[in-house]
């Protein structure tokens, strides 16, 4: 069997790793870099740090903090025009996925003609890039890893994605302490989103050896300290091992791609805005029931490897996987979707639109319908 995997990340791991940055951002020769931020990050003095950072290099910087969650079509184009305006050849993203997500799309249009837009879907991106360095201050999406930047157009209504091997950042700085003072809320629900990327990944039909390895040891790591790191924030240890979790993870679904609870996501985000480890998790214990029988000795793989009781009947293991992510999800809080502001007569639409979503290609169970996929939203409701 021939399969493909593909890894080009270059990453400092560890704390006070931030301190690279001068010399990486000094090696690269840039003339004026772009700072690409959200308010919850300034807010938290992380802004203010990086920052000192790059002022050590003396060279000239420019801030776009304008950042927002799923970040759209119109904030790529406006912080692209601040950026050509500045003559800036050099990008700094400091945040979550929306953070890194949007510098890899100002990025794109720095070096490539036309809108944001005429580069959804795969490997349209047609000339390099400027260098990147991306700083993560969550366990999530691990966008600083992939050659994945996801969008919303908000004309069309939907979460897309731009896919090219080019927007695989430069440069990794991996600094837990920069997570530190998340909330507990949205440890939980960017830790939840992670785990999500591990699991649809390794059930994915496009996975392969390569992607089930990083998938199942990432789980592993996320599972054992997903807990204790949104019970206690201070505990660097599990920051820390979220953080590598995450990154191990991203090498696994980069390759394998993800599946239902991503469709269903991207659909709940674009029409209602939900954060997109909020969405994730609301529905992903009762996508992977409905996909134990599409992979059931997978899913007994995965039980097994976060250290579930197995009986040894397969029609009782292949669930095990699912209740225990319903439990978990339970217990860190999260909000069920009437919860988060959707109501029962946005779920025919959402499950039609959830239907028309590429990533579903890669589900393991390729019989999924409409009505599948109602029965899914009426559980998480």
């Amino acid at each position: 069997m021939a399969y493909r995997f593909y890894v080009n990340s270059d990453i400092v791991f560890g704390r006070d790793s931030v301190k690279e940055l001068p010399g990486i951002l000094k090696g690269y020769g840039a003339k004026k870099v772009m700072v690409v931020y959200d308010a919850g990050v300034k807010a938290a003095g992380i802004a203010e740090q990086v920052l000192a950072m790059v002022e050590e290099t003396s060279i000239p910087y420019v801030v776009f903090d304008g950042v927002i969650p799923n970040p759209t079509n119109e904030v790529v184009e406006e912080a692209a025009g601040l950026a050509r305006c500045n003559g800036v050849d050099a990008f700094v993203a400091v945040g979550g996925g929306s953070s890194i997500d949007l510098a890899k799309a100002i990025d794109v249009l720095m070096t490539n003609p036309g809108s944001i837009g005429d580069y959804a879907g795969i490997g349209k991106v047609r000339h390099p890039l400027f260098p990147l360095v991306a700083i993560p201050t969550t366990a999530g999406t691990s966008s600083e890893i992939t050659n994945v930047s996801a969008l919303t157009d908000t004309q069309k209504v939907v979460k897309y994605v731009v896919i090219d091997d080019k927007l695989v950042p430069s440069k990794v700085i991996i600094d837990p302490e920069f997570t530190r003072t998340v909330p507990a809320s949205v440890t939980a629900a960017t830790g939840l989103d992670a785990i999500t990327h591990a699991v649809e990944s390794y059930i994915s039909n496009r996975s392969n050896p390569l992607t089930e390895y990083n998938s199942i040891k990432g789980l592993e790591i996320l599972y054992r300290n997903i807990t204790r790191a949104v019970t206690d924030g201070a505990d660097m240890e599990a920051r820390e091992q979220m953080m590598l979790g995450c990154v191990i993870t991203g090498f696994g679904f980069s390759n394998a791609n993800l599946g239902l609870v991503h469709a269903i996501a991207h659909t709940l985000s674009a029409h209602f805005h939900l954060a997109h480890g909020m969405a994730n998790a609301a529905v992903l214990p009762y996508v992977m029931e409905f996909n134990a029988d599409g992979c059931p000795e997978k899913m007994a793989e995965l039980a097994r490897a976060i250290g579930l009781t197995m009986s040894g009947n397969m029609e009782d293991d292949k669930y095990l996987l699912a209740g225990e992510l319903l439990h978990l999800v339970q217990k860190l809080g999260i909000k069920t979707l009437s919860e988060q502001g959707i109501t029962e007569q946005d779920l025919d639409m959402l499950a039609e639109e959830a239907m028309r979503e590429p990533v579903l290609g890669f589900n393991p169970r390729q019989d999924v319908g409409k009505e599948d996929i109602l029965a899914i939203l009426r559980k998480a409701f």
